[in-house]
């Protein structure tokens, strides 16, 4: 006996009970739901009076078969920050929903040939229609071009240009480190630290010079200690940091789960915040609201830019002009990890 589909056993109308009920071809249904010239307009009619009679809602496959697309976008990342991907993939999920594709998000290693390697055979296997790279994936040597030459359309998150994508989005990352460091000296702090994010990654990098350079130039010191973007990392940063004669009074943590470990880490030492210590992070994650105290951050619209990204690239897909650039505007959100440095 003939199993029947997880359609049919939910009652659900499929392309085929609408080919079937219209005496015509799968192929035919699908060319008619991409309104195909390909289709004489008697047949047309037929068809759309059964789709009509029979509540039948087209799905991503149907139109596939006309356009021979899959309806799928890939995201590829290499982020461990949940809090992070979270946002994005939600974000991306509301822009392709809208459009009519899915979303499937692929984590990928780091190690460049192995890395491009592993996106290649991604893509031939799930057959999506295009990638959202998101840093520092969009970063490995070779990949951009890889990418081209397979004729495979993406778009690429990134904070420095990257030539070879179809489309890259670039958020200015080296003068929000500059923000921050004015943000610092502004409040009195003159003597500063910086938890770094992992040194072969460019946010990490243009995080840094920004900072590093306003605050030298500016007169002030920087005291750096090594981060990996993640909490144990930032853990032993603080532990180095806090453990210094000349302790820094204000800190900026390259990302928001660094300077998380700066607070926590200060706390158990009994470091006051803000009174002993100003800490800032970096992205405007939800967690910045979650600690004591609340934490001052840098902001990036996420949501923003994960929507325009997809929103760009199912345009270049569909061969459609492409939408403006998302506003990649970084801005520092204060709160009461914050305040004026002491005075002696």
């Amino acid at each position: 006996m003939k199993r029947q589909s997880s359609a049919h056993q939910h009652g659900e109308t499929t392309i085929e009970d609408v080919a079937t009920a219209a005496g015509v071809s799968v192929r035919t249904i699908s060319r008619v739901i991409n309104n195909s010239p390909l289709v004489n307009q008697a047949t047309r009619l037929q068809v759309e009076q059964v789709i009509a009679h029979l509540k039948f809602t087209p799905s991503s496959r149907a139109r596939g078969l006309a356009l021979r697309r899959s309806f799928l976008i890939g995201l590829v990342h290499n982020d461990h920050n949940a809090l992070v991907l979270d946002s994005i993939q939600r974000d991306v999920i509301t822009a392709t929903a809208r459009s009519g594709y899915e979303l499937i998000t692929h984590p990928n290693s780091l190690e460049s040939q192995a890395a491009i390697d592993e996106i290649l055979a991604f893509v031939e296997r799930s057959r999506v229609d295009g990638l959202i790279v998101l840093p520092p994936i969009s970063g490995i040597p070779g990949l951009a071009d890889a990418l081209s030459d397979a004729g495979i359309l993406a778009v690429a998150l990134s904070s420095v240009p990257i030539a070879g994508f179809s489309d890259v989005i670039i958020s200015k990352e080296r003068e929000a480190g500059a923000d921050v460091a004015r943000y610092l000296m502004d409040l009195g702090h003159r003597s500063l630290g910086i938890v770094n994010g992992p040194v072969e990654v460019s946010s990490a990098q243009e995080r840094r010079a920004g900072f590093v350079d306003e605050a030298l130039s500016a007169g002030a010191s920087v005291v750096e200690a090594a981060g990996d973007y993640r909490f144990a990392s930032g853990v032993a940063a603080a532990d180095h940091l806090l453990s210094l004669a000349g302790r820094p009074t204000g800190v900026f943590a390259a990302n928001d789960i660094m300077a998380a470990a700066m607070l926590k880490v200060a706390a158990i030492r009994g470091i006051l915040i803000p009174g002993d210590l100003s800490v800032v992070g970096f992205d405007g994650s939800m967690i910045t609201q979650m600690l004591t105290p609340a934490l001052a951050s840098v902001y990036r619209p996420f949501g923003a830019v994960a929507q325009g990204a997809a929103l760009r690239l199912i345009a270049q897909i569909e061969g459609k002009e492409l939408p403006p650039r998302p506003d990649v505007r970084l801005r520092i959100i204060p709160a009461e990890s914050t305040g004026p440095a002491k005075r002696f």
